[in-house]
């Protein structure tokens, strides 16, 4: 520890902040992800269905929403330090939970985990995002979209090496095995960060009222609507439906399954940080609402492509694999673009208000994609997810055409 902060004293405060923020985030997103890889795991190997493993996420996904909006308004009246701290303490409780006898670990237990975990989450996620806006000068997008991109890339990449890992310590020591390394690792994170986190971070200068959680900019309303789409897209065949499918269908090993999962969320973490290269091939200019209307359509193609090769029975597992590879190259541009889009128009002034509700409706867009994920895969299998998925990206699209093409200073006051 002492070694690290010698070097971050050699650093400018921004980037000293940035450091410790992305620190932070990264080690709550390993164990998010080693979490979610264990449980769906583990319970399948119990003998779960997909729709129950499903409704073990419900509340995990549900309390995101409800922490999204209050996290927002919380960030801007106590600081983004304070509510990314409480969002790391939270998740060791959380962890702290599952380590009770395996008698006692009941469904309405592991549910009541996951949901302070995804309290933790989306307060530890919000945090993070809105603190970069107060880092960077008002008139540097472009170095805004490179942080941005980078420090959600960068999470993206480390949530797949928390797959691999869990499904990696489900088979090496077993769950309770996996969630005590987790909880000794995060005490040691926790500790470093309430220590050089800086204590006035994206505080409001205004105490915002609490009916403020709501965004009154009608282009954060269009672009939350467009996220929510997204990310159930996403989330509709990729959280229980394509696990349980690799594991039944192709008979693929726990290891085997977070192996790969591990490695395509890494590739797709990759991706999102060089996002701001590729989308500057097409104009130099920052993205705007038309660019991520353009880059949903070509998404859109993708889960139509990988169901045709499942129904007509053209060489399934390869049609799978490398569907889900550009599934997950150009997914991860529209996820950058969209993030970019959200911190560039949020208000300079209390922030996290503005994205907090938009991860509010990212959090809606992983719970509907969750629920159905479970529902319509057992009930109608992989390709009727995969429909499904389509008709979501196409909406995003179409909400992100009504987003107003105005500067950050327009949006920001409307």
């Amino acid at each position: 520890m002492r070694t690290l902060t010698g070097l971050l004293q050699n650093l400018s405060p921004q980037v000293r902040q940035y450091m410790v923020i992305t620190g932070n985030y990264w080690a709550f997103t390993l164990t998010d992800g080693a979490l979610r890889m264990l449980v769906v795991l583990h319970f399948h190997q119990l003998g779960y269905s997909p729709l129950q493993i499903a409704m073990l996420f419900l509340l995990y996904e549900f309390f995101g929403v409800v922490t999204n909006l209050i996290g927002g308004w919380l960030g801007a009246r106590i600081g983004l330090n304070k509510t990314m701290n409480i969002g790391l303490g939270l998740q060791i409780l959380a962890l702290g939970l599952l380590l009770i006898p395996s008698a006692m670990l009941t469904v309405p237990w592991v549910m009541t985990a996951q949901a302070i975990s995804g309290v933790a989450k989306d307060l530890n996620k919000m945090s993070a995002k809105s603190a970069i806006k107060t880092l960077v000068a008002k008139d540097q997008n472009n170095q805004l979209y490179r942080w941005v991109a980078l420090l959600t890339g960068s999470k993206n990449t480390l949530k797949g090496v928390g797959f691999f890992l869990g499904g990696l310590l489900l088979a090496l020591v077993g769950f309770k095995g996996a969630i005590l390394a987790m909880v000794l690792m995060l005490l040691t994170v926790w500790t470093f960060s309430l220590i050089k986190l800086k204590q006035d971070l994206g505080r409001s200068k205004a105490k915002p009222k609490f009916s403020h959680i709501f965004s009154k900019s009608s282009a954060i309303n269009y672009l939350s609507a467009a996220r929510l789409f997204l990310f159930g897209a996403r989330d509709v065949w990729f959280v229980v439906a394509l696990p349980v499918y690799l594991t039944s269908q192709f008979d693929w090993s726990h290891t085997y399954v977070g192996a790969f999962l591990a490695l395509w969320i890494i590739g797709y973490g990759v991706i999102q940080t060089l996002a701001p290269k590729i989308t500057s091939r097409q104009s130099s200019a920052p993205p705007t609402g038309m660019t991520a209307f353009n880059w949903a359509l070509i998404l859109a193609v993708t889960p139509l492509f990988i169901a045709a090769a499942l129904y007509f029975n053209l060489s399934p597992q390869l049609a799978l694999v490398i569907g889900l590879l550009i599934f997950g190259i150009i997914f991860a541009i529209n996820s950058s673009l969209h993030s970019f889009l959200i911190v560039q128009m949020a208000r300079e002034d209390g922030v996290s208000l503005d994205v907090g509700f938009y991860y509010m409706a990212n959090a809606m867009g992983r719970l509907l994609g969750t629920v159905l994920s479970g529902w319509i895969y057992q009930a109608y299998g992989l390709i009727s997810c995969l429909i499904v998925s389509a008709a979501f990206i196409v909406v995003a699209a179409l909400l992100s055409l009504l987003i107003p093409k105005q500067s950050s200073n327009e949006l920001s006051s409307a």
